[in-house]
């Protein structure tokens, strides 16, 4: 056998659930083979980095065996810093990394931990002084130390979950070719279709619906080629059986009410339609999209929105304030752009912050006209509350419009949090226990519940399943506020009407 044949991981009808109402995985089989390189993919919240918990044994299965080779060494590069290392140097960090005690490797003396972060940090395209803090770092460039954490512990199965999530045009680059040219396992959770084609050669595809896990060869279109396919034969063959039912239905009622023999006939054919109905196939969860979306504009506003007269970018790792003069009107759509570690979050946190104008905490060089509403999506999520239920995180945004009738809110609530997949068990659950993904969706149904004037997006395609990202961008573009949007996708921003470019790398 080739060393290439060899299984290192293999899932033997392994079944787990959250608490008895929240199955995961049923009987999942699949095995995973020595120098693979799989996409793992799935809905938002079908639990694909559950599975990546099972591998590294945070998790245990219910029921089944999971097998992993001995002294199989593993590392992940999670989609976030947790929040209790977000206070490390980066040197910490790494050596935290080193440490963590779910990891199979032996730690390296601590003498040998500088060289190995340094060409961590050239793998990934990082400058990173090792004293400097993790939180002062931008959102691209954490998600950066997180692979080169990974990175350096030299693993023999790499687990990387979302990782060109807030990567700009040259993170991702040099990410796909270190994967082309990497050596060993790799097991990647992403929605980017081009990233996943340059070097996938399998896709493991949790099925929410059935919560098993499907395995299939070829790269990622490849994949979504045959859901497509599978959807329109089931679709096609509900139809055929819709109207076979239908006609048996008929025919059935008209015997019955012959008496007699006929009703023998009438009993035979409703046996025959209960046969027919449980070959019905159900649409699979796993392939819904969100419904069209329209986020209300502010009402009552026009002219200038917002005006810029100079901003903050980081150059060398240190802080430059440069003078520039943009005003951003109602229905003008605004690009900001730049390389990670710029400065676009913080100038938009700047903005978001600066939204308290009455408070007089409006941020330096830029002015949001007052009375202005301010919506924000923010790449951590970090202005949801964790500890809110999804219905209390919706609520608390009508409950600050005092014009809103809240008898005729909750029926219109629940019909918006339905089009973002959110029903009524989800409304129920906390914020903090959703999927990243989901937490997106519901932050997108807070906007349209909050009407913004001024609306600002910060990478608002990461964790969202590549479905709903037309839908996202469609909505976006017809949005005819004041709005601001950072995201190095450039298949979404084309998307959208863009109005006005500001590039920080530029001015």
């Amino acid at each position: 056998m080739s060393e290439k044949d060899e299984v290192i991981v293999r899932f033997n009808k392994v079944s787990f659930e959250y608490g008895h109402n929240k199955p995961i995985l049923k009987e999942a089989d699949f095995s995973i083979r020595r120098k693979s390189k799989i996409t793992l993919m799935g809905q938002n919240g079908a639990g694909k980095s559950t599975i990546f918990n099972l591998i590294i044994g945070s998790l245990k299965p219910d029921y089944g065996i999971l097998s992993i080779e001995d002294n199989l060494t593993i590392a992940t590069a999670k989609q976030v810093i947790p929040g209790n290392q977000m206070g490390l140097t980066v040197r910490e960090f790494f050596v935290t990394a080193l440490r963590d005690p779910a990891k199979r490797e032996k730690v390296p003396p601590i003498y040998n931990i500088d060289p190995r972060i340094d060409a961590a940090l050239e793998i990934v395209n990082l400058n990173a002084p090792k004293d400097r803090i993790i939180k002062s770092f931008s959102g691209g460039q954490q998600a950066r130390l997180l692979l080169a954490s990974a990175l350096i512990q030299n693993p023999d199965l790499l687990l990387l979950d979302e990782p060109t999530n807030n990567l700009d045009k040259s993170g991702i680059a040099h990410l796909t070719k270190f994967l082309v040219d990497y050596k060993k396992t790799c097991v990647v959770i992403s929605h980017d279709a081009e990233f996943l084609n340059a070097f996938t050669q399998g896709v493991l595809y949790l099925d929410v619906f059935s919560k098993k896990v499907e395995q299939y060869a070829g790269n990622y279109l490849d994949l979504v080629k045959e859901i497509t396919y599978r959807l329109e034969r089931e679709r096609m063959k509900n139809v055929r059986l819709q109207r076979d039912i239908a006609n048996r239905k008929e025919q059935a009622s008209f015997f019955a009410q012959k008496g007699g023999h006929m009703r023998d006939v009438a009993r035979k054919m409703r046996e025959k339609i209960e046969e027919l109905e449980e070959e019905v196939v159900d649409i699979r969860e796993e392939d819904r999209t969100i419904r069209n979306f329209f986020i209300p504009c502010q009402e009552d506003i026009s002219g200038q929105i917002l005006e810029f007269k100079s901003v903050s970018v980081i150059k060398n790792h240190k802080s430059v304030s440069k003078k520039i003069h943009v005003i951003l009107k109602k229905n003008e759509h605004l690009l900001l752009t730049g390389p990670n570690g710029i400065g676009k979050t913080t100038l938009l946190e700047k903005l978001a912050a600066g939204n308290a104008v009455s408070a007089g905490k409006q941020a330096k060089g830029e002015n949001i006209t007052k009375g202005i509403k301010v919506g924000y999506y923010r790449q951590d999520f970090s202005t949801l509350n964790f500890e809110d239920t999804v219905y209390e995180s919706l609520t608390s945004v009508t409950k600050e419009d005092a014009s809103i009738d809240w008898n005729m809110t909750q029926e219109k609530l629940r019909s918006i949090a339905a089009g973002f997949l959110i029903d009524e068990h989800l409304m129920r659950v906390k914020i903090g226990n959703l999927s990243e993904g989901q937490k997106g969706l519901v932050s997108f149904a807070r906007l349209v519940l909050q009407k913004p004037g001024l609306l600002i997006l910060d990478e608002p395609t990461n964790h969202i399943n590549f479905r709903h990202i037309p839908v996202i961008a469609s909505a976006l573009d017809k949005y005819e506020g004041a709005m601001i949007l950072v995201s190095h996708i450039p298949e979404f921003v084309k998307k959208i009407r863009i109005d006005k470019t500001l590039d920080l790398e530029k001015i």
